[in-house]
């Protein structure tokens, strides 16, 4: 009787672009997705090999200010639809630019690949600490998850089409430094699902980390080594969920 041989999952993981430390993102989210045998994962710093992509059973990102041209968000938003998973995190939804004002500012440069995220990053207060609350509490990808209270970037986002908001947090006052800086009280989503045809987009706000040399070209030297969720348990166990429900592709978009 021959032993049964489980199948191969093919994942693409993308982590670069500006102001963070990718090496230890990087490192971090191969060591998760190694704990799956069944898991190869090829590492790119952005979307050029399309290819690969396509040929993907999930994607993970993990970038800020990477945009691809509009043949690539093409075909990564017809790639989702056609029953992709796509697990963002962080700055994935991010186009920034430093103004003529000294402020920095989210050109609207990129609609269709934020149409498909669900979101776009337009600014974020001092990082301090901020209360995160579940929305929906019945999820798998929450069930379970107690509020918590994390030391991280709180993104102030832009919203494109339904979302399915599984958590939360509340803010109203300045993003110091941003253009767009001054913010009424309202809900944003912290961790939320985008379903679009048979796939979907599983978006993940948290996650900020910077070490010491990551602020270059803009500064040589960052004083403190910043961790933020990384320091959290909580994190970790959303990450492994995260990457659970982006290998199960069959069941569509949610």
């Amino acid at each position: 009787m021959s032993e049964e041989r489980p199948a191969r999952i093919n994942c693409v993981l993308i982590a670069g672009g500006l102001y963070h430390d990718f090496d230890f993102a990087r490192l971090e989210l191969l060591k998760l997705l190694g704990e799956d045998p069944r898991v190869r994962t090829r590492v790119f710093e952005d979307y050029a090999n399309i290819d690969a992509i396509r040929e993907a059973d999930f994607l993970i990102t993990y970038t800020c200010d990477v945009i691809p041209p509009l043949e690539v968000q093409e075909a990564l938003r017809d790639w989702v639809k056609d029953g992709g998973r796509w697990y963002a995190l962080h700055g994935t939804n991010s186009v920034l630019r430093l103004f003529d004002n000294g402020l920095y500012g989210s050109p609207r440069w990129a609609p269709l690949m934020m149409e498909t995220l669900g979101t776009q990053f337009i600014a974020h207060p001092p990082i301090a600490p901020y209360k995160v609350t579940v929305a929906d509490p019945d999820h798998p990808l929450t069930q379970g998850v107690e509020p918590f209270e994390t030391t991280d970037e709180l993104y102030l986002m832009e919203r494109h089409g339904d979302l399915h908001v599984l958590l939360e947090t509340e803010f109203e006052g300045e993003a110091t430094g941003f253009d767009e800086h001054v913010w009424a009280h309202d809900r944003h989503p912290v961790l939320y699902i985008k379903p679009q045809g048979a796939g979907a987009v599983l978006y993940n706000t948290l996650g900020h980390c910077r070490g010491h040399y990551d602020m270059q070209p803009a500064l040589d030297w960052w004083p403190q080594v910043d961790r933020c969720a990384w320091d959290l348990p909580v994190f970790y166990d959303l990450l492994r969920r995260g990457i659970a429900w982006a290998k199960d592709r069959k069941k569509g978009g949610e």
